[in-house]
């Protein structure tokens, strides 16, 4: 444990040392992930669908805020949708413009929260996000993370179903509306519902608990989180009768809390065998406070004076020159 605490300061002050070179390489690697997960999932636009135009947005994307990734993969999309069907593009366009009014009047500084969600749900892994927003964000931080997740469903509908997005079809000899079959793709879609609800719970309740004054109130959170989403996904998921994600929410959950269990230890180390419970007053309370420290290694740099030496150039101390070094008296070295 010692050498995992000395390593995660190491860490700590590496970063802090090269914050200014480090931000820039992770929006980098961030905005090529994004760019390059639209163009291998719905690149409908084969101009703009290619890595090189990947890597130069990402690279424009590096060096300014990630709201300008959010707009850049926002314009991407949506020409990608064109290309596909002008009425999937009017629908993509319609809930852009719904994310963005709630993204901007909820949550304006959570703009990675959003990005990460439709990452991680394209991941397979959406259930950390509930987990590590819940430790590590404000619970107004859940309208963010709902707008990455009917994103991504919708984004993941449109693939599912291009070719029909891509063409009209009859039924029963009535023209069926592009419109309405692409609306039907964010509005008619049951599992959106299902795992939206499940992980904006999900977030309230791993919220709540980390900020009980209880011991271990974070790996409490993550395991109260970790067994609702799992268990609400499951039954939520026989209810609507689909099939073939027992697994996979059995897994994701696994790995999600392995990472929100780093998050913790990253983030809010403590050591409760050192707890400390205070009582103080003053004029108008009594005040009952509960500390319990951080746990970690401070490195301490050891600086040894060399008084005598063995090799032919050094002289050895004399007893008054001692004495002045020590600055003790010099009758206490006889």
């Amino acid at each position: 444990m010692t050498t995992i605490l000395e390593l995660k300061e190491k860490m700590i002050r590496f970063y802090g040392k090269n914050e200014v070179y480090l931000v820039p390489i992770m929006r980098f690697l961030l905005a090529f992930v994004i760019f390059l997960m639209i163009n291998l999932n719905i690149g409908y636009m084969e101009r703009i669908s290619s890595i090189p135009i990947a890597l130069i947005l990402a690279l424009l994307c590096s060096v300014f805020p990630i709201r300008l990734t959010m707009l850049v993969a926002t314009l991407v999309i949506l020409l990608d949708m064109y290309a596909l069907s002008l009425e999937v593009c009017l629908v993509a366009l319609i809930l852009f413009m719904l994310i963005y009014l709630i993204y901007f009047r909820f949550a304006p500084k959570h703009g990675y929260d959003v990005v990460l969600t439709v990452v991680c749900c394209r991941l397979h892994i959406p259930y950390i996000m509930p987990l590590g927003m819940g430790l590590l964000r404000e619970a107004y931080s859940v309208f963010a993370m709902i707008c990455g997740t009917i994103l991504y469903f919708f984004l993941d509908g449109v693939k599912n179903n291009a070719k029909v997005l891509s063409g009209v079809a009859d039924v029963e000899g009535e023209a069926t509306s592009m419109f309405t079959v692409a609306l039907n793709q964010l509005l008619g879609n049951k599992e959106m519902y299902l795992v939206t609800g499940v992980l904006a719970i999900t977030l309230i309740i791993v919220y709540v608990i980390r900020r009980m004054s209880i011991e271990n109130a974070w790996r409490v959170a993550i395991i109260s989180g970790t067994l609702f989403e799992s268990i609400g996904l499951i039954a939520g998921y026989m209810l609507l009768g689909i099939s073939g994600k027992l697994l996979g929410v059995l897994i994701g959950s696994v790995v999600s809390a392995a990472i929100a269990l780093v998050i913790q230890f990253l983030f809010f180390n403590l050591d409760y065998s050192r707890t400390e419970r205070l009582q103080f007053e003053d004029d108008e309370y009594y005040y009952y406070v509960k500390a319990v420290p951080k746990a970690f290694i401070s490195g301490t740099d050891k600086k040894v004076k060399r008084f005598s030496g063995k090799d032919e150039n050094s002289e050895r101390l004399t007893k008054r020159q001692f004495a002045r070094e020590m600055d003790i008296d010099e009758d206490l070295l006889d």
